[in-house]
């Protein structure tokens, strides 16, 4: 069977590394938009 402490650890860092890219793949388009949007209804710069 293996070493169930290093089975676990790979899993657990598999899933950490799941959810940090779920999250970058989710956030950078989010704020791409939240800028355009304040760029269109506010006026603000994209760069602000």
């Amino acid at each position: 069977m293996g070493n169930i402490g290093m089975i676990i650890l790979m899993v657990v860092g598999g899933a950490v590394g799941i959810f940090t890219s779920l999250y970058i793949a989710v956030s950078f388009p989010a704020v791409i938009v939240w800028k355009i949007y304040r760029r269109i209804r506010f006026g603000y710069k994209l760069v602000d």
